[in-house]
């Protein structure tokens, strides 16, 4: 199937998700020879769209990439938005042409990738050998980033694209081509960056005199820059951060670092157990959502951090099996792009394989996915067995973090596993970072750390607390239900890998076990996931890009929400 059918089909299918224009709840079901479709009557016009039952996080999904108009059928992606956009209320019309740009920047991303991608699959092999489930050390994680860029998002169909990025851009700085490159780096008085705990500074970290500034090096100190940032947004940046004419770019670039997955954070190449996140003047899942560091997200981040660190210390069945990144180091500048976070990697991974969840089911060198190595090797070859330990281990944790008051928005990208072999049996750990767009019910906090709870002063955003369960058991839905653990099931299932009906019933299983485990602290999760008709579904393209803030009523774009059929509920589903 050609990328833009690819496209219309996701396009299609989180629009009627999504609901837009009514697609969902407003329209009928209809039947054709051909199959199902649904017809929404719009304003004198007739939408009908071809459609197949899916179940995950809406009962359907197009069927076939086209949208049929007054009896007219639209086959292409710019023509269905089109008639789409015309029909909307005039106040939408705009986030409707940003969404249209948005596809047609991620089409062009996905042509870029079925063109490159069998060359880097060649590449990586060459350097790190064919079988993913071997490549160790943390260095050569950053090739299964670069496997798990080829995916598109469990729920964000555009989600390839980076809005205005060239080609050249893309391929020069993007984890799906695994490139290395040097930073740019900016000298700043001493005084001026808000530091926390970043020093003393890595050996590797450079003085003004390595970029080109040695009159600089008793006066200033150096923080690194993207190069996509660099230039044009960092003198515009320097301007409106009254810096211009004391802070300095410097000449030289120095340090070579590789790109993952999230794009905007690389691993020091050198050092790979350190990586720099670092603002860039772009945006991915949708256009209000820039890869920029606003003000308090660093702090929020290692606050997180500090508070799960304190719940393993009660906790301490997860000492060994659930790790953390250190994000306590990091710079603020007082503008959205001057930024830096340094974070390090716990020690002793060096044997270690350790994946990003969102890996695990793209293709590895040779054809095959990344789960069907990592099972040949630790699970003698059963990824069910695999699914299941991970199940298992994830699931104990993040209802045990329920039980303190808390969920976390660790997402596909933000949840590594970490495999290796202890006294001859599979060792499996979870490795996390980015903590700051937590979820805290005070009231069960308090009670549960007494004076060991942090007060609401070390988090900057006021949105994390809540006094009732509704936001955790929300967050804990969407992220750790529908993209840690169901779309992994779905993906296996459309792959061939493993029957639905095995891992949902499992799913289930453990998440039923899970929960009973907290016994009444474990209400809320039961009544809203498991005996729920219906579950939230995040809303992103509505909030992202399609409506103001003002239409959508979104208060946090990732945390904006529909409804879908409740998954676990499906009847035939057992192991």
């Amino acid at each position: 199937m050609s990328a833009e059918r690819q496209l219309t089909l996701r396009v299609l299918s989180a629009l009627l998700r999504e609901d837009v224009l009514g697609l969902r709840t407003r329209s009928v079901p209809v039947h054709r020879a051909d199959g199902a479709w649904l017809r929404l009557d719009l304003d004198g016009s007739a939408l009908l769209l071809p459609v197949a039952e899916e179940g995950f996080q809406c009962e359907y999904a197009a069927r076939l990439p086209l949208l049929e108009v007054d009896g007219a059928r639209l086959d292409t992606l710019d023509g269905i938005l089109a008639a789409l956009r015309e029909r909307a209320e005039p106040q939408d019309r705009g986030g409707h042409d940003a969404f249209a740009e948005e596809c047609r920047q991620t089409l062009a991303t996905m042509e870029l990738h079925d063109t490159a991608q069998p060359g880097v699959l060649a590449a990586l092999a060459a350097r790190y050998g064919s079988d993913p489930a071997r490549w160790a050390g943390l260095g050569a994680s950053l090739a299964q980033d670069t496997l798990a860029a080829y995916l598109d998002h469990p729920v964000y169909p555009t989600a390839r694209g980076r809005s205005g990025l060239t080609a050249d851009e893309l391929a020069r700085h993007a984890p799906e081509f695994h490139p290395s490159f040097r930073l740019h780096w900016l000298a700043v008085p001493h005084g001026v960056l808000d530091l926390h705990a970043l020093e003393p500074l890595p050996d590797w970290w450079p003085g003004p005199e390595l970029i080109g500034l040695p009159g600089l090096t008793d006066s200033h100190v150096t923080v690194p820059v993207h190069p996509l940032t660099a230039g044009g947004p960092l003198r515009q940046v320097l301007r409106e951060a009254g810096l211009e004419g004391t802070a300095v770019p410097g000449p030289v670039p120095y340090l070579d670092v590789v790109p993952t997955l999230s794009m905007r954070t690389v691993a020091v190449a050198r050092d790979p157990r350190c990586h720099l996140k670092l603002p860039l003047a772009t945006a991915t899942l949708g256009m209000r959502n820039r890869r920029t560091i606003k003000a308090g997200v660093l702090p929020d981040g290692a606050a997180g951090q500090r508070l799960l660190e304190t719940v393993i210390g009660l906790e301490p069945r997860f000492a060994e099996t659930v790790l953390h990144a250190d994000e306590q180091s990091y710079a603020e500048g007082g503008h959205e792009l001057l930024a830096v976070l340094l974070r390090r990697y716990p020690a002793g991974l060096e044997q270690a394989v350790t994946v990003p969840l969102a890996s695990l089911a793209a293709v590895a060198p040779g054809g095959r996915l990344v789960v069907d190595h990592l099972a040949e090797r630790f699970y003698d070859g059963d990824p069910l067995a695999l699914y299941d330990a991970f199940l298992s281990l994830l699931l104990d944790w993040q209802t045990t973090l329920f039980r303190y008051g808390i969920a976390l928005e660790s997402h596909q990208q933000n949840t590594s596993l970490v495999f290796d072999r202890a006294g001859g049996a599979t060792r499996l750990r979870l490795l996390y970072k980015d903590n700051d767009g937590l979820r805290i019910n005070r009231s069960r906090l308090d009670a549960a750390l007494g004076e060991l709870a942090p007060s609401s002063k070390e988090f900057d955003d006021a949105r994390i607390f809540s006094d009732s369960d509704r936001p955790l058991t929300d967050l804990f839905t969407t992220i750790t239900g529908h993209l840690c653990t169901a779309s992994l099931a779905f993906a296996l299932a459309d792959r061939g890998r493993i029957p639905l009906e095995s891992t949902l019933g499992l799913l289930r299983e453990r998440l039923t076990r899970a929960v009973d485990g907290l016994g009444p602290e474990g209400a809320a999760l039961r009544a809203d996931l498991l005996d729920a008709d219906r579950l939230p579904v995040k809303a992103m393209v509505t909030a992202g890009t399609l409506l103001s803030k003002e239409r959508s009523g979104a208060a946090d774009i990732n945390k904006h929400y529909t409804s879908g059929p409740n998954y676990l509920k499906r009847t035939g589903v057992v192991r």
